[in-house]
């Protein structure tokens, strides 16, 4: 690497930034999160990284090779309602699709629950007079009367987005492009999308109600990432940034842009990636990536090093069925806000301060008690540590003292309350993440990152009887880190709709145009590339499919139909301890991912301790006041040996080591935690 390569992750809360120099070496800043234009923020947080420096921003743009981006832009619109006004084009007959989404509730159990708003109104989807039959071939052309008529409807409406979704397009999208055509014509001004080029797979649902939510926020994101890149370039960036996807791999801001559901869970990726990374350099293969951050929680299950991805992902009750890493996502984090249910007993989250106004303590006019408050209060926080942002435990205190009151306790026993409550919360969540997947917890190690994470872990880990939990140094920026340790990906697939088995030629045949696709959407990329095959499998009575690697496998051998027949019964009996041999297998969709490999970063060789090993003391509230020792991070040799009750503190992270534990520091940067004190198991 010849320049200097830089993650940006922008939270709920904070906008971290990692600058890794050509040497290796690592610089880390946090910036205060600008909702109202995120690229405010993210300028803050290079300014303070550069400063750190010793440059000038315009010096350490233009000298920069790599930089890599995650946002919440479109997850906030989904959350919070906030996507584009959006009016779709479907097939006559078909517009009700995404209401009757697939005849289920969310909680099929639950007879009050209320029906689920519709993405569009029913005023807004309209119909189009077309048909495709499902071997591709035109059952009614397309009727440019009702496209025209459908179109000026929308234009009455002032949409400012086009989602269309036609029959079939998945076979054959003639129709759908005809339409984009007509459309960006008639609305030059709209975001327009089509199925057939968001997710040309078969499942209406799916596809539709994917389309409709990159239509919700494909005007905010684009007009985000053109902004930011625009910004960036002022500044003296001389290459436009790359965008982390929901996929883990990294895209142009063009691609981002036009696949924008696909940025959904950008931020949370990077922590994924991150962990990935930290496996292949020793932390061990078997791993819960447990990221808590300001806002949020998000856990992910690592097997062998490496993450799952899903397809059946939902943000804010919207489905997006595009290829994602399997994260579970909690509103618990350092900015939760507690106060009292409606059963009047204590919550914490999912609602949040936010950045804006932030916890009590940032003294921004928040006045609700949050997890950082009673975190500050419990005397786990430096008031002093957050630099240009000190904490006013005063305000904490006040604001816990106000909670308490509800609660008829007092100050310290509201504050324990909403520090053991949010444990229990995330220790519930690696649940999900785990046990529900038939995986015992106890085996993996937790990796523990994010701002908040190394005062609550070894709490949640102890609830789960994991023994090992890793901090690595970089805790509080790690999934800024983890986006410079991705490649370009771009992941495509092909849906077969015939029944009765499966042609591996066909399968050969649809491998090589998407190869052939996948590399001409990395145009411009001169270094290595590789491709992953996979095929979604079933049954023939099954209405599920399963993901069954095909990487290594000879389509053209004559046994190849048999060896993907075995590899499905195996993949089927490893998930669900059965399969059925007897049973026809039948092919639903062929996958392939098209990596273009960025160099990887340097490492700098360890440095010694930056300061004297001699600890502090401050008390904390551990079941009553206790004096503990406070080290300084930076400042522990390597090897060096902890025991608990202690804190360990760096200027952007503490974590909180209690009675029962013991810490090591290891040589390669992180700190080795061994859990004591486990009674609990899994549920």
């Amino acid at each position: 690497m010849t320049g200097y390569a830089i993650g940006i992750d922008v939270g709920g809360t904070f906008t971290d930034v990692v600058v890794c120099a050509p040497d290796g070496t690592i610089t880390v800043a946090k910036a205060a999160t600008t909702p109202a234009d995120q690229s405010e923020g993210v300028l803050e947080g290079l300014r303070l990284a550069a400063a750190q420096l010793g440059l000038a921003l315009p010096v350490l743009l233009a000298a920069t090779t790599r930089m890599v981006h995650g946002t919440t832009v479109a997850t906030n619109a989904l959350l919070e309602g906030k996507g584009a006004r959006v009016g779709m084009l479907t097939t006559l007959g078909h517009r009700d699709i995404i209401e009757m989404r697939e005849g289920l509730k969310p909680d099929r159990y639950d007879l009050r629950v209320p029906p689920q708003m519709p993405m569009v109104p029913r005023a807004l989807r309209l119909p189009v007079r077309e048909r495709m039959r499902a071997d591709g071939s035109v059952e009614a052309p397309l009727d440019e009367a009702s496209l025209h008529e459908a179109l000026e409807a929308l234009a009455a409406a002032d949409v400012r987005s086009v989602a269309i979704c036609f029959l079939h397009a998945w076979r054959n999208p003639a129709h759908e492009r005809s339409a984009a055509e007509a459309a960006r014509r008639r609305l030059p001004d709209a975001y327009v999308t089509a199925s057939s080029d968001v997710l040309p797979e078969i499942k209406e649902y799916e596809r539709f109600c994917t389309t409709v939510a990159n239509a919700m926020v494909g005007p905010v994101v684009q007009f985000y990432l053109a902004r930011l890149a625009e910004v960036l370039s002022e500044a003296g960036l001389a290459r436009p940034p790359l965008i982390i996807l929901s996929h883990g791999g990294v895209a142009t801001v063009e691609e981002a842009g036009r696949l924008a559901a696909g940025t959904a869970l950008s931020g949370p990726a990077g922590g994924v990636a991150a962990a990935a990374a930290l496996s292949r350099l020793g932390a061990g293969t078997e791993l819960v990536a447990f990221d808590m951050g300001g806002t949020s929680t998000d856990i992910a299950l690592l097997r062998g090093g490496a993450a799952a991805l899903s397809d059946g992902r939902g943000v804010g009750g919207v489905r997006i069925a595009l290829p994602s890493l399997d994260i579970v996502s909690l509103g618990a984090g350092g900015g939760s806000i507690a106060d009292i249910g409606p059963s009047g007993l204590l919550r914490v989250g999912p609602a949040s301060a936010g950045a804006v106004p932030g916890p009590a303590c940032y003294g921004r006019g928040g006045s609700l008690a949050t997890v950082t408050d009673a975190d500050l209060v419990l005397g786990y926080l430096d008031p002093t540590l957050g630099g240009a942002l000190a904490l006013d435990p005063a305000a904490a205190r006040a604001a816990l003292a106000r909670l308490g009151a509800e609660l008829g306790m007092g100050v310290m026993e509201a504050a324990a309350g909403v520090h053991r409550l949010v444990n229990a919360r995330m220790a519930d969540g690696v649940r999900v993440a785990t046990v529900r997947r038939g995986v015992d917890p106890r085996g993996f190690a937790l990796l523990a990152f994010g701002g908040a994470a190394g005062l609550h872990v070894g709490a949640v880990a102890a609830e789960l009887g994991v023994r090992r939990v890793l901090v690595p140094v970089q805790a509080s920026v790690l999934s800024a880190w983890g986006m410079l340790n991705t490649d370009l990906t771009v992941h495509l697939a092909r849906s077969f709709a015939e029944a009765g088995g499966l042609d591996p030629a066909a399968l050969a045949r649809a491998y090589a145009a998407m190869e052939q696709e996948g590399r001409a959407r990395l145009a411009g990329f001169e270094g290595p590339t590789t491709t992953a095959r996979s095929a979604d499998l079933r049954y023939g009575e099954q209405v599920f499919e399963v993901s069954v690697p095909l990487d290594g496998l000879d389509l053209d051998a004559a046994d190849a139909r048999a060896q993907i027949e075995a590899r499905f019964h195996a993949r089927h009996e490893a998930l669900f301890t059965y399969a059925l041999p007897d049973q026809d297998v039948v092919l639903s969709n062929a996958r392939l991912a098209v990596t273009g490999h960025l160099p990887p970063l340097p490492n700098a060789a360890p440095g010694a301790p930056s300061g004297s090993a001699r600890p502090g003391s401050r008390r904390v509230w551990l079941d009553g006041w206790r004096d503990v020792p406070v080290w300084d991070l930076a400042a522990l040799a390597p090897g060096q040996a902890l025991t608990g009750p202690a804190l360990i503190q760096s200027a952007t992270t503490s974590v909180l080591l209690r009675l029962t534990d013991h810490a090591r520091n290891d040589a390669r940067g992180w700190l080795e935690i061994n859990i004591g004190g486990i009674e609990k198991t899994p549920r």
